[in-house]
This record gives structure tokens, sequence and C-alpha cells, in this order.
């Protein structure tokens, strides 16, 4: 093979590198593809996004389809939002749902909503087509105590002005709740919330729920209203169960203290039959004393006998006479 033969070759070869590595490297076709779709775009910009790690192909298909829907939008735009860390697809398709539907919603509104998280174009198509939210069943009790359980559909609009910063569904559904029983709690009884259940829904629509949200509550409606258990029967039986325990306890502790002074009765008498006895005792001894030392004279101690048998005949009499037996007194007469 001769020699410029080989040079031919190699010189094609490199060629065809050239070629891969440019189709590889520069979007030639994506190039073409916006061109053709009236999108003006120098193929250094594609190549600069390529240097910047940007997929082109991520910002020049959404700029596309937001020429071809009327949309003033430029490639530094989506470019910038994308290294951001935004969704550019997700954006532009709601800002030509926001165009069709003549919702006045900028780019940069647009991309500060899909930075913050929320979905723009599920925003947007709230802003059109009202969103229902059910709520769990809301338990409230009357003033008459009964139970009332209350199922509630929420009606809202997606409010784009306050989706950056405003709460979310999970506040809209506290809110209600908390108006729900309130509402409840306010009525006499629960006849007159199964009476009229519209009163809830006008109540709570009047305090202004929606403040602060990002959603508009358009209606509440009540799907479905139960009575629950009789709580004031309920909680007037623990009462009444709890003040027996009271007074159990109270009487408890009363028959403890007078079991206590009984006992404490029992061993003062004991005591003072204690020192009767061990007094009674001493007296013999006195009056031996009293007979050795002459204070005593032995007709004086015949007197104190003849005495004392006499108390004690008297007694005897006395015990007969209340127990009804005679049988002593006849012997005696």
């Amino acid at each position: 093979m001769s020699t410029s033969t080989v040079s031919v070759l190699i010189i094609a070869a490199l060629i065809i590198i050239a070629i891969v590595v440019l189709f590889t490297f520069v979007p030639v076709m994506l190039w073409i593809s916006a061109l053709s779709s009236g999108v003006r775009i120098s193929i250094f910009t594609l190549i600069g996004m390529r240097l910047r790690r940007v997929v082109p192909r991520r910002v020049i298909d959404p700029l596309i389809k937001a020429t071809k829907a009327g949309l003033d939008l430029h490639t530094n735009q989506l470019e910038s939002h994308y290294l951001a860390g935004g969704n550019v697809d997700r954006v532009v398709n709601a800002l030509i749902a926001a165009h069709r539907a003549n919702i006045e919603l900028t780019f940069e509104r647009a991309a500060a909503i899909d930075l913050a998280g929320r979905n723009v174009l599920e925003a947007v198509q709230m802003s059109v087509n009202p969103k229902v939210i059910e709520t769990p069943y809301i338990a409230g009790v009357a003033i008459n105590g009964i139970e009332v359980k209350v199922k509630a559909r929420i009606t809202v609009r997606a409010n784009i002005d306050r989706l950056v910063g405003g709460a979310g569904e999970e506040t809209v559904l506290a809110r209600v709740g908390e108006g729900v029983v309130s509402t409840i709690g306010a009525s006499h009884t629960h006849k007159d919330v199964l009476k009229n259940p519209d009163t809830i829904s006008k109540t709570v629509l009047q305090k202004g729920l929606d403040a602060g949200t990002a959603f508009e509550i358009l209606s509440i409606d009540i799907a479905d209203v139960d009575v629950g258990k009789n709580i004031g029967a309920f909680l007037q039986t623990e009462q009444a169960e709890a003040d027996k325990n009271i007074a159990q306890a109270k009487a408890e502790e009363r028959r403890a203290m007078a079991v206590a002074s009984e006992q404490e009765m029992r061993a003062r008498v004991e005591e003072m039959r204690a020192k009767v006895v061990e007094a009674e005792s001493e007296v013999p001894l006195a009056m031996a004393a009293a007979l050795k030392e002459g204070k005593l004279g032995v007709m004086d101690y015949m007197n104190y006998n003849n005495i004392k048998a006499d108390t004690e005949m008297r007694h005897a009499f006395g015990n007969n006479g209340e127990t009804g037996d005679n049988s002593s007194g006849d012997e005696y007469k």
C-alpha cells in the first residue's frame, strides 16, 4: 500500500472521529430542531451549555414548547432555573396552562413557586378546576353532652399569589375541624345539629379560615352527620363513681378513728381498774397497820365490816330488782 493511500485513510479516519466528537459534544440535531421551530439560538450557546454542565435538551425542548405556545421566554431564564435545581419543563407547562386560562402568571413567580417545593402546574390546574378535600369524621360534643360526628367536603381553589409562604392542606383541615368542633359545642342539643347541619358550614365559612393559606375556600359542605356516645352521662357516671370512692374512703377513715378511740378508752378503763385494784389491795395493809398502832379499835373494825356487808346486801337487792328475780327477797322475809 502506497504512502498516499495511507495518508488518505488516516485523514478519513480523523474526519470521521471529528464528526463523531462534534455530534456527541455539540447537539447539532437539537440545534436544527430549534431553528426549524422558530427558536433562534446559536450553536455556541449549546456548546456553552455543555461546558456549564447543563443538559441542552432540558432547556431547548421547553423553550420550543413555550415558543410554539406564544410565550416570550429566553434561554438564560430557563438555564438559570435549571442550574438552581428547578423543573424547567413543569414551569413551562404551568405557564402555558395559565396563558390558556387567562391567569396572570409570570416566569419569575412560577420559578419561585417551583423552587419553594410546590407543584406549580398542579396549582394552576387547581385554579382552573377547584379541588375537593374530604375531612375524616370530626367529633364534637353538644351542650347536652351528646357526641356528634361530622364529615365535611371542602372545595378549595389555589391562590397563586399566596403559594409561596402560604399554609397547605393540613392547615385548612385543622382550621375546619376546629370550626366544626366549636360550632357543635355551641349547640344546645345534638338535635339542633341534626336538624340544620348547614349551620356548621355557614359558621365555619364566616370565620375566614383561608387567611394565610395557599387556598381560597369556596364552600364547605356537610357530607354526613352521625350521633356518637353520650359523653355527658359517661362523665356523670365517672364523677359519681369518684364521689362514691371518696365517700367510702372518708367513712373508712372515720371508722378507723372510732376504733382507735374505742381502743384508747378501753386502755384507759383497764388502767383505772388496775389502779383501783391496786388501791383496794392496800386497804387491808392500812387497816392492819392502824390496828397495830392503836389508831383503829376492834369495835371500829366490826362497824366497818357491818357497813360493808350491808352495802353488799343492798347491791344484791338492787341487782335482783333489775332482773325481776324476788327469790332472795322472799327468803330474807
